[in-house]
This record gives structure tokens, sequence and C-alpha cells, in this order.
């Protein structure tokens, strides 16, 4: 079995995504893989995604209130077998705390390398779905290129 830690920075929004709908992906296609999120703070230690991102993931058909934030420990560098940043900044603070081989999201789904965004940067509800959408694609892509 193979095992996958998403992370991005809170935990409350995009690696919550990437973790309910590669989870989602994976009983799809009955793949036999072990997948968890969290995040390089532990600023929202213990608390549901956010409320935006739970909303989203549910109008899609995931459901992922029942996950709780936390911070990624030094066990999970020798545990997980795949490790998944959602931005550059996430992979050079995974890299610095010890982890030797970070996969970027933004690298897969064709986006060319880029950032998965923070969707509080953007106005509204709106900035959830494109997130969404985005990650949806690139986590279907990783697991397609990554977990055959």
């Amino acid at each position: 079995m193979k095992k996958i830690l998403f992370i991005c920075l809170g935990n409350i929004c995009r690696s919550p995504l990437a973790e309910g709908i590669a989870q989602h992906i994976a009983q799809q296609k009955d793949l036999d893989l072990e997948i968890d999120s969290a995040g390089t703070s532990n600023w929202h230690e213990g608390e549901n995604p956010c409320g935006h991102s739970i909303k989203v993931a549910g109008q899609n058909g995931i459901d992922i209130s029942k996950q709780r934030s936390r911070p990624v420990t030094k066990q999970d560098i020798t545990y997980f077998d795949c490790v998944v940043a959602m931005d550059e900044q996430n992979k050079s603070d995974l890299e610095n705390f010890g982890f030797t081989y970070v996969y970027k999201l933004g690298d897969f789904g064709g986006y060319q390398g880029s950032d998965v965004p923070d969707p509080y940067f953007f106005p509204g509800f709106e900035g959830f779905e494109k997130v969404f959408e985005m990650v949806k694609n690139c986590v279907s892509d990783f697991l397609e290129q990554e977990c055959k």
C-alpha cells in the first residue's frame, strides 16, 4: 500500500481538499492507498477544514467535514511514500524540515509547476471553486502517474 501525504500551510483548505479528492478517486478506482493531509504550521491544529472547503467538496460529492487539521511531524518523513506540497513555499519548508523528496501538486494536471493558490486570496466562494478544480485535476493526474 502506497501512503500519500498532502501538505499546505494550515491544513484547513487546500490539503484537506486534496486528501478528500484523492480518497474519492482511490475508492472509485479501487486503489490501495493510505491518504492523509497536514500543515506546515500548527495554527489550526484539531480544527475541521474551513466552511468553504467543506461546502465546495460537498457540492462535488466529497465529504471532508470529519477531517482534522494537524501539523506535519518528524514521523511523517519515514512513514509516507509520497509527500505532496501545494506550493513552492510549502515544498521548501518541508525540505528544510527534513523531507528528502517532495512533489509539488502543480507539476501535475498540465499546470506547468504552478502553485495551488490559497483560495482566501480570491474574493468570495469563487476562489474555492477554482482551487477545487485545479486540485481535482492535479490529484487525478498525480494518482495516474505515481500510483499505478
